[in-house]
């Protein structure tokens, strides 16, 4: 599903990562669409993150901190979050943005919420 929020829609690289592994962004990465994540950030965290669009240290314990906050792990292969941005990274950013955009559309935020609820571990 594409990317829905007014800041991350369209934008390629974004989308990208919201489907594909290899597109995953990791730290190092540079670019307009790190600049939109780290807007993101400073917004849904209150981080103060310069929107310069390097992925350096300090976005990436922003990253950290967002997913430790939402429990965001892919508990296939994973035991606890990291600093990437991948697949439910993004669809969670979405969400959390388009929930603040103010969409008219409120069924729009129920694909993000199921695969976010998913990646969490299942009690025996």
């Amino acid at each position: 599903m594409p990317l829905q929020s007014q800041l991350f829609k369209d934008d390629p690289q974004l989308e990208a990562a919201a489907v594909s592994h290899p597109a995953h962004i990791t730290p190092g990465a540079r670019g307009p669409h790190v600049v939109k994540i780290q807007q993101a950030l400073n917004e849904i965290l209150g981080s103060s993150l310069v929107p310069d669009g390097i992925y350096g240290q300090g976005t990436a314990a922003a990253v950290l901190q967002y997913k430790r906050e939402r429990n965001i792990v892919n508990w296939t292969y994973q035991t606890e979050a990291d600093n990437i941005v991948g697949i439910m990274t993004m669809a969670a950013l979405d969400a959390d943005m388009l929930a603040r955009e103010g969409p008219s559309d409120t069924a729009s935020l129920r694909i993000p919420a199921l695969l976010w609820r998913h990646s969490r571990p299942r009690r025996a």
